[in-house]
């Protein structure tokens, strides 16, 4: 085997090659360090490798029982906020620096397991971000396309295992920094239930909801890692005793009822991703439901705007305080927060109350069941996030905050991307024990054949009797379409009630007096197109709308003159809430 036929690196490969004769751990090493060296604009490694500290992990490979060694010479990333002992753990701080004596339980268990330890990897500063540009060892680059985020915190450790310089990365996940990386850089992205792996040597960000957690290539990997690491540290105060079963699939399949904003230069992409996404979700013949994921969202908002960022200032602000000007700016204003007069006591026990309610609600839901959604709230080019770093920051997590405060597991997957070098993942969320449902999902969807280009088919937006329980609905079903989502118009059009028999509405582009209105989205077959629009009444007809994410979408529009003559129900902001206001005029079927 030819080592520079490795571009990315994989346990099963590396076994392979070292079962045949064609790898030995020392070239792969030697691999490993020419890449780190090649890479270094992108300020991946803070320790990068090194035969200096990888010399011992090599010899020590002789004196272990390889048959007893289940990652017998596969080299790891260690994200520096995690100890590898005999080398320094920095947090992103280099005045926080310290060398430890010993290496953290989850690194010193794979390191049992024959792995081999290969440098600490760059991170936002105390873990706080999730961008990947907040610290002193410079920004990290997307695997991909260097111009863009990382994401973070475990920035390093993702890359590092995206550019073929590890086989398998830990990071850590208080927010999101062991998924929206993964999800950037076009890797699995594993966060376990809260102490199910021990964080012993972990520098703590929240230490009541901290994780750590695996980057890899296949999803193959992640299990062999959890395989490794999982079980109870009676060391560690935060440590579980939480098994996980043989991966098998949920019976139901959660995804929100309300189409999932996104944001930055590439929301219409990450939107499209999303579409193709559901679409592949809907062919894995699971039950699927639509729920209101709004308080999961509120859950979020705790995390940062609530009085849980006083435990990040519990942990490090008496460093802060002592050390001044040792700590970014960025970083110190987040951690600052966390000192305000209004995070009482009361307060956080008010937070704890709301949280635990909204913890119950969602382990019900996932009874036998996996929440999807998308892992970010989008991308932004690291220009972009210097420039506004906070909002960027905030709108990444939006569909990561809640999962540590609610307890639950997570795996980020790759989905189809709109282009090859912009990853788009999607997280399955799962209960705390219910982990084996993630990731006989992941397996399922994984493998799931691509979904078509929808070359032969047209998405076509509807806003009134077409929709779902209405009496043309039947329409779109005979003309082959399928629902696809929920979606709202941009802030432009006007809705009427047209003055027909039966009542409908005409929607009409009016930026003047316009409002977002109700949508849905479905594809219809391109030759079926010609005979619906046969069927369709004046003063209707089909035009373009823009949504409210900026894409634009074949849709029902109404000549203007119907305007005067119809019922102004713009402030209602779509069809059926209208009918629910009039329901013995309006029922839904």
């Amino acid at each position: 085997m030819q080592t520079n036929s490795l571009k990315t690196l994989s346990i099963h490969e590396i076994q392979a090659g070292y079962e045949n004769g064609m790898l030995t751990p020392e070239a792969l090493i030697e691999l490993i360090i020419e890449r780190a060296e090649a890479d270094k604009d992108f300020n991946i490694w803070i320790t990068p490798p090194s035969w200096s500290f990888i010399r011992s992990y090599i010899d020590n490979l002789n004196l272990i029982d390889r048959d007893k060694s289940p990652l017998w010479g596969i080299p790891f990333a260690i994200k520096d906020n995690i100890d590898l002992a005999g080398v320094p753990t920095t947090a992103g701080c280099p005045d926080f620096a310290y060398t430890p004596e010993k290496s953290a339980t989850i690194v010193q268990r794979l390191i049992n397991a024959g792995a081999i330890p290969i440098g600490k990897t760059n991170l936002d500063q105390f873990a706080t971000g999730l961008v990947g540009t907040r610290s002193p060892f410079g920004e990290t680059q997307n695997a991909l396309r260097p111009e863009l985020i990382s994401g973070g915190s475990s920035s390093g450790s993702a890359v590092s295992v995206a550019r073929g310089q590890a086989a398998f990365s830990l990071g850590t996940d208080t927010a999101g920094s062991g998924r929206v990386p993964a999800a950037l850089n076009g890797l699995i992205g594993f966060k376990p239930s809260l102490g199910a792996w021990p964080v012993k040597g972990v520098v703590p960000a929240c230490a009541s909801i901290d994780c750590v957690t695996v980057f890899s290539n296949n999803l193959q990997d992640t299990v062999l890692v959890d395989e490794a690491v999982r079980g109870f540290d009676k060391e560690d105060p935060w440590s579980k005793t939480v098994k996980r079963e043989p991966s098998s699939l949920p019976k139901r399949l959660l995804i929100p009822a309300d189409s999932p904003e996104f944001y930055g230069p590439f929301a219409k992409e990450y939107e499209q991703a999303w579409q193709t996404a559901l679409t592949k979700v809907n062919r894995l013949g699971i039950l699927i439901e639509k729920i209101d994921v709004s308080y999961l969202l509120e859950a979020a908002s705790v995390l940062y705007d609530g009085p849980w960022v006083a435990e990040r200032w519990s942990d490090l602000g008496a460093f802060i305080e002592e050390h001044p000007n040792s700590s970014l700016s960025v970083t110190e204003a987040v951690l600052r927060t966390g000192a305000k007069s209004a995070y009482t006591a009361s307060s956080l026990f008010q937070a704890m109350h709301k949280l635990q309610a909204s913890k119950r609600k969602a382990h019900i839901q996932l009874e036998d069941a996996v929440l999807i959604m998308p892992t970010a709230g989008g991308t932004w080019t690291r220009a972009e996030v210097r420039s506004d770093p906070l909002q960027t920051n905030s709108q990444m997590g939006l569909y990561t905050n809640h999962c540590n405060l609610l307890d639950l597991s997570a795996i980020n997957i790759p989905s189809e991307p709109t282009e090859e070098t912009l990853p788009f993942g999607i997280t399955l969320f799962s209960g705390a024990n219910d982990e084996h449902l993630i990731t006989g999902l992941a397996e399922k969807f994984l493998n799931e054949s691509p979904v078509p280009t929808q070359t032969n088919t047209i998405t076509i937006a509807v806003c009134g009797l077409h929709m779902q329980g209405y009496p043309l609905e039947v329409q779109m079903k005979e003309h082959d379409a399928k629902f696809i989502t929920k979606a709202k118009t941009s802030a432009n059009y006007q809705l009427i009630e047209l003055n027909t028999v039966p009542a409908k509405p005409g929607l009409i582009r009016n930026p003047i007096m316009g409002a977002v209105i109700d949508l849905e989205l479905w594809e219809m077959p391109v030759q079926q197109l010609g005979a619906f629009l046969s069927l369709i009444p004046s003063p209707l007809g089909i035009g373009t709308i823009e949504l409210k994410n900026g894409t634009f979408v074949k849709g029902f529009l109404c000549e203007q003159w119907a305007a005067d003559e119809g019922k102004d129900i713009t402030r209602f902001g779509g069809w059926h809430q209208y009918s629910a206001s009039k329901p013995s005029a309006h029922s839904v079927l």
